[in-house]
């Protein structure tokens, strides 16, 4: 009886076990079939590259003139307001011009009486001219009478000299604007004593449009740069003047557009670099002298540059630069590359890509040299990922699910 009951138990096992294997099997289908893995190529083109630089500098006015006194003595009046725009020749400063009014008049009394004087000598040398000739004086005293005339003559333009700095020196006393501009603070107020050509100036005016913006780069790039116009790696933009463009502290462009107008002939010694001078209009004096500026300067144009993807390149041990290509076959083919300069988000080749080729930029890992791959556009989703549709719930699923537990509730009732 129990070897009856025992082979019934193996009997059903092996029955409950060969319907859960063709379940399962059922479920999960036929394997399917390993294909080349996919990779995201991007198809290189040759385009027109602006190649551009980033150099930080600082403001610099267009016309600067430090303002000082030519001849001393005390400050009357200040004649201007501090921060204002000044033009040339306006008057900044009144000097009290009582000692040159004196010395002035001085002047001119010595030249009338040096007038007088010469009247006098002339008439004497144009008788002596005379009364030699006819042997009335001697040779002498004629001489004596032509030389006295030259030097009363001389003495006249001395004073003359005289009176015309004099009158200089009265115009001093009024401290003029050099250049048009915009002054800063004053160093000295009303009574202040001030001396010619002291070192201390009295004010500064600033020109503020245009204005130079002076930025500096080193000669390792200047030297790179020349060396890649020479190769033809890129051409001049332009072939008169660089155009720059700037941007400020906070990293907003400015909206005018300035030139480069030259660059230093010599090498700093202590930072290995070279300055470079932009000019830029500023209508709105939105520029202030000694800002912080960032100014990007147009290097040169490469009318065909290879761009490749940045993703796409990797390096070397030694550092050598290589790009996986697919190649005709659509096998994978490791390309060494050399590299000039990043453009954004590429890098600028030089040599090893050409028009045409494709460089693979995702699935790298899977893309072994040599190895056959699928390449698909950068950018465009798979092709079995969009081919493929959303699986709609099977309705028999759910009472399948219920199943179990409509056939235990009349277990649950003989109980």
């Amino acid at each position: 009886m129990f070897q009856i009951k025992t082979r019934r138990v193996l009997a059903a096992t092996l029955l409950l076990t060969a319907g859960l294997t063709a379940a399962c099997n059922k479920k999960q289908g036929p394997m399917p079939q390993q294909g080349p893995p996919e990779v995201s190529v991007v198809t290189i083109q040759p385009q027109r590259v602006a190649l551009t630089t980033e150099l930080s500098g600082r403001t610099a006015p267009f016309l600067i003139a430090e303002v000082r006194p030519q001849v001393g003595g005390i400050v009357k009046k200040r004649l201007f307001t501090e921060g204002s725009d000044v033009t040339a020749g306006q008057v900044l400063y009144q000097i009290d011009p009582a000692s040159y009014e004196a010395a002035l008049a001085s002047a001119k009394a010595t030249q009338a009486r040096a007038e007088a004087t010469l009247t006098t000598v002339r008439l004497k040398a144009e008788r002596y001219r005379e009364l030699v000739q006819v042997k009335a004086v001697s040779q002498q005293d004629n001489d004596d009478a032509q030389a006295g005339l030259k030097q009363a003559e001389a003495e006249l333009a001395a004073a003359k000299a005289a009176v015309e700095t004099a009158r200089i020196n009265l115009a001093y006393t009024r401290v003029t604007a050099p250049i048009s501009g915009r002054i800063g603070r004053s160093s000295i107020t009303d009574g202040a004593l001030v001396t010619a050509s002291q070192p201390t100036a009295l004010a500064t005016i600033q020109q503020l449009s245009p204005m130079y913006v002076d930025v500096t780069q080193s000669s390792a790039e200047l030297l790179a740069l020349k060396k890649n116009l020479a190769s033809g790696h890129f051409k001049k933009g332009n072939q008169h003047q660089a155009t720059v463009k700037l941007l400020l502290e906070d990293g907003t462009p400015y909206p005018q557009t300035g030139t480069l107008k030259f660059s230093e002939v010599t090498v700093d010694q202590s930072t290995g670099s070279v300055t470079l001078r932009a000019l830029f209009p500023n209508p709105q004096q939105l520029l202030l002298p000694g800002m912080f500026v960032r100014a990007v300067v147009e290097e040169g144009v490469n009318e065909q540059a290879i761009l490749a993807p940045q993703r796409g390149v990797t390096r070397t041990p030694q550092g050598a630069a290589v790009a996986m290509v697919v190649g005709a076959e659509e096998k994978v083919e490791p390309r060494p590359i050399t590299v000039v300069r990043t453009v954004g988000d590429s890098w600028l080749v030089a040599e090893g890509l050409k028009p045409g080729d494709r460089v693979i930029v995702e699935g790298i890992q899977r893309a072994r040299p040599g190895t056959p791959v699928k390449a698909v556009p950068f950018g465009v989703a798979p092709a079995a990922a969009a081919g493929q549709q959303p699986v709609k719930p099977q309705q028999p699923a759910a009472p399948a699910a219920q199943q179990p537990a409509a056939a235990q509730q009349p277990a649950a009732a003989k109980k």
